[in-house]
């Protein structure tokens, strides 16, 4: 066994409208919790965006 052998392995990217039959279970149970926290940090970014616009338009007056 050489060094290398012990290192973990790089994720796959998520590819949207992949073909899903290939998957396991487990596979898709991760990939499922993956894009939940995608869609949780895309919302985080969204709300702080919106705070900020707020406070634009209460500083500016739109």
């Amino acid at each position: 066994m050489s060094w290398d052998d012990e290192l973990p392995k790089p994720k796959r990217a998520i590819v949207l409208s992949e073909d899903l039959e290939r998957f396991a279970i487990a596979e898709l149970e991760e990939r499922i919790s993956a894009l939940e926290t995608e869609i949780a940090r895309t919302r985080s970014e969204i709300a702080a965006k919106q705070k900020h616009k707020a406070a634009a338009e209460k500083l500016f007056g739109q």
